[in-house]
């Protein structure tokens, strides 16, 4: 059988640029009939997103009306929604509008979040609170990839050339595929134990190779730092040293019971009216030990300084 591979290809031209991504349109729809089955998804959110979603629930309607996607805010049931109509024609519009949602839940603001719409823009949400078990530790690996005064992100956004927020247990993340790949990767990382700075150098130093064409061909592991792993060692705190007890074949004495307590105090004799009155008793001398207390402490504020005597000039 002839090979129909190496045929000619007169519309295949060197100037065509085979990784644009196109505008979906209408005319793109070549039946123009609606889609069979109507499509849709729900997102719950936290309910401190209620007011701000209230306020640009006008602006989402609008922006997702461009699609003819339908949507719904249910401030009962805490949730959003969003739907195909019988105009929608691009059959990938209602993923992007699901992730639309996803970023609006996720405390991304709704100038960020609708970016999501365009073609060349993807989305992340990272989870990352089952990574750590210990809430401390969490933390402080969270706060260190956010960094002082935001460094460390504002630094993974320019390299990156992605939108991070990291909100609770999740960190979200916008821009091209390339972008999301490497900031998943230095967000897990960093979750563990694995400091952001040392992929930043590395993004850096990629950043530098790729302008240089003679580099294109070549392996870049030459370039790129090698870090190698320190055991730092840690003082071990020193445990107090336990003193060796004198033996004796005798076994303890045996503690009293609550019963032999009650009888040396003669409080097992007493009847349960006059129990009741002992134990009410000892509560109101605590209350008022307590009173006296605070009062002690309300008068501090009252008290004067103690100052210097003041020496007038004049009778020197």
């Amino acid at each position: 059988m002839v090979s129909t591979h190496n045929r000619d290809k007169p519309w295949d031209t060197p100037d065509i640029n085979k990784w644009e991504i196109q505008e979906f349109k209408p005319e793109d729809n070549a039946s123009g009939l609606p889609f069979t089955e109507e499509s849709s998804f729900m997102t719950l959110f936290p309910k401190y997103r209620e007011t701000y979603l209230r306020e640009v629930w006008g602006d989402v309607t609008k922006s997702l009306d461009k699609y003819h996607v339908a949507c719904t805010l249910d401030l009962i049931e805490g949730s959003m929604t969003v739907k195909t109509t019988r105009k929608t024609y691009d059959p990938a519009i209602i993923l992007k509008a699901r992730d639309l949602i996803k970023l609006l839940a996720r405390s991304v603001p709704y100038p960020q979040a609708i970016r999501i719409l365009q073609d060349d823009i993807a989305c992340d949400v990272i989870k990352i609170g089952n990574v750590v078990n210990n809430k401390e530790r969490f933390v402080k690996r969270r706060q260190r990839l956010v960094g002082p005064n935001g460094n460390t992100l504002k630094a993974l956004e320019l390299l990156t050339k992605c939108y991070i927020l990291v909100q609770g247990n999740t960190v979200s993340a916008m821009g091209p595929f390339k972008g999301l790949k490497e900031v998943r990767r230095v967000v897990e990382d960093c979750m563990k134990n694995v400091h952001p700075i040392y992929h930043i150098k590395e993004l850096m130093i990629k950043r530098e190779l790729s302008k240089r064409p003679e580099l294109a061909n070549e392996d870049w592991s030459r370039f790129l730092p090698m870090f190698k792993k320190r055991n730092v060692a840690r003082k071990k705190s020193k445990k107090p040293k336990k003193e060796k007890k004198v033996y004796t074949p005798f076994p303890p004495a045996q503690l009293p019971r609550k019963v032999d307590l009650e009888i040396e105090s003669g409080e097992y004799f007493l009847s349960k009216k006059e129990k009741e009155i002992k134990k009410l008793k000892e509560r109101r001398e605590k209350q008022e030990e307590k009173q006296v207390e605070k009062e002690k402490e309300r008068r501090k504020d009252f008290i004067a300084p103690s100052e210097k005597e003041y020496k007038s000039s004049l009778q020197k």
